[in-house]
């Protein structure tokens, strides 16, 4: 898809192609985005918190004096840009502004109520998410939703899980350690073993009433495309499993931007001190918004403490060493043609995790013709999930 903003960063570029596809299910509008984003200057990371900031505020305002619908509407809006307001901040883990957005933007999200707030018990303390309940009786199918990298479990409403109830199936949400909840409430960061945050959640759901056991499925967002499966590769009650977009090693995206071979690159990331990679990150910190932005998150959602730490962290995300070839369970694998971070250069993520699968498995590629090219075809929600469910509903 062409880049229509910030013509010099990608990554600006492909957050307001995120939030310009939430407007599919009610999380933006189009107007409203286009005209913060005017006001936002490439690169300027405060200008960002700003101009949504201070969209989200007005939007909160107005809701104070709403009629019901409205102000569900304006909520759901606000909790949206307060989110997206705090999105690039997090290289200073500290700054007040990141709880400030983020604890409204839950706020304005529970207030709309459009899904059961939950709580998941693991590990001594618990993963927060949200339950939608699919209407009439009998037992239902169940859809485990989890973000990404830098998503949360708010963020899925747009995502498909909105859909689900008037589909037939029972959604659950959830955020797993390194994710929005888990890191900020619990300080919780990431791990890539991940059937030990999906295994308690699947437990979770079969003490559910109306939940049928035999048609379980989970699906993961960005890095959710190689968590879910390294999750289904081990827990055995998952019925079918969904990559969006499929990722086989999430740490070629750092590895791709190197001039080393991977093996040089984590002995040297884990080194004691190694200057020239230091300084070869800050040189690619100035020349690539994305892995500016990806370091910055990076340290504060895996707990590292500088950049080549990340990037040693980074490198365990990988379904290598026969993972995924033990997933048993019918797979859809999604692809984006023009994928911002795990396209490759000669074979992209999601195609290198479908030639290792060895369970039934689907490729389902969405094109810049319909508009879905972009990472995750975050600007054609709608036909994504109408695409994912058909193939629920066929598996299950």
């Amino acid at each position: 898809m062409k880049q229509l903003l910030f013509e010099e960063d990608r990554q600006f570029w492909f957050e307001t192609l995120r939030l310009f596809g939430h407007a599919a299910y009610g999380g933006s509008d189009f107007g409203e985005v286009l005209a913060a984003a005017s006001s936002v200057t490439a690169g300027d990371y405060d200008s960002w918190h700003d101009a949504y900031r201070a969209l989200a505020d007005r939007l909160y305002a107005e809701a104070a004096d709403a009629g019901p619908v409205t102000a569900r509407d304006l909520l759901l809006r606000a909790s949206t840009y307060y989110f997206s307001s705090e999105f690039f901040l997090h290289g200073d883990p500290a700054d007040p502004r990141i709880a400030a957005a983020y604890d409204r933007s839950v706020e304005c999200f529970r207030r709309a109520q459009v899904a059961e707030p939950v709580e998941i018990p693991y590990d001594g303390t618990v993963l927060r998410g949200y339950l939608y309940r699919a209407p009439g009786a009998g037992p239902k199918p169940v859809l485990i939703m989890h973000n990404g990298f830098d998503g949360s479990a708010e963020e899925l409403h747009f995502m498909g899980a909105a859909t689900g109830a008037e589909r037939g199936y029972h959604v659950l949400t959830f955020d797993g350690p390194g994710q929005p909840s888990a890191v900020r409430r619990e300080k919780l960061v990431f791990r890539p073993d991940w059937e030990h945050a999906v295994t308690p959640v699947v437990d979770f759901v079969l003490g559910l009433d109306g939940v049928d056991p035999a048609r379980i499925a989970l699906l993961g967002v960005s890095l959710g495309g190689m968590l879910a499966p390294r999750a289904a590769a081990f827990e055995p009650r998952l019925a079918a499993v969904v990559a969006v977009d499929g990722v086989y090693d999430a740490g070629a995206a750092v590895t791709s931007t190197l001039p080393w071979p991977r093996e040089e690159i984590a002995r040297r990331a884990r080194a004691e001190h190694d200057e020239e990679f230091d300084a070869l990150l800050a040189a690619g910190r100035q020349a690539s918004p994305t892995l500016r932005w990806a370091c910055d998150h990076g340290r504060y959602v895996l707990g590292a403490a500088t950049d080549r730490e990340f990037v040693a962290k980074y490198l365990e995300y990988t379904l290598e060493g026969g993972v995924a070839e033990k997933i048993a369970c019918p797979t859809l694998v999604c692809e984006a043609a023009d994928d911002l971070f795990f396209g490759g250069e000669t074979e992209t993520e999601p195609r290198r995790l479908y030639a290792h699968l060895n369970a039934p498995k689907t490729l389902m590629t969405f094109t810049a013709e319909e508009g879905a090219d972009a990472h995750c075809h975050v600007g054609a929600q709608r036909l994504a999930a109408g695409r994912i469910y058909d193939w629920l509903d066929r598996t299950l």
